[in-house]
């Protein structure tokens, strides 16, 4: 998983996630370093105040911002974002397996680093061009 993939799953979860002050605490406090981070990408930043729930746009508003900015490198920032998945799912966090309830049709337990790619389907090849 790269940084910007865990950052953005991390912003996911936290918005899907049940609100409880520990989650709130963890979530605030990985906001607080993005947004120091991406001081002056406004565009970045409204979209870290966004309600969005899906890591696929989240990654497609802030993913390049992420990296530009350095944020998918620093480690504080990284930390935040584990420790908000750890508050989101702590068994899955610590068996390093998370269960997918709904994602564009995966849904089930993967019991690895998962990456989803949300762009447009692929048709299949037509008959006898392969």
């Amino acid at each position: 998983m790269t940084g910007v993939e865990l950052i953005v799953a991390a912003l996911a979860a936290a918005a899907t996630a049940g609100i409880t002050s520990g989650m709130q605490d963890a979530y605030g406090g990985l906001k607080a370093l993005l947004a120091r981070r991406l001081s002056g990408r406004d565009r970045a930043v409204q979209a870290l105040e966004g309600r969005e729930t899906e890591p696929g746009v989240w990654q497609a508003r802030i993913g390049d911002d992420l990296h530009a900015s350095g944020a998918d490198a620093d480690e504080p920032v990284l930390a935040a974002a584990r420790a908000v998945l750890a508050r989101a799912d702590p068994a899955g966090t610590q068996a390093g397996t998370y269960t997918v309830t709904t994602n564009h049709g995966a849904v089930g337990q993967f019991n690895a680093p998962v990456t989803f790619h949300q762009g447009p389907p692929v048709p299949p090849a037509s008959p006898g061009t392969v």
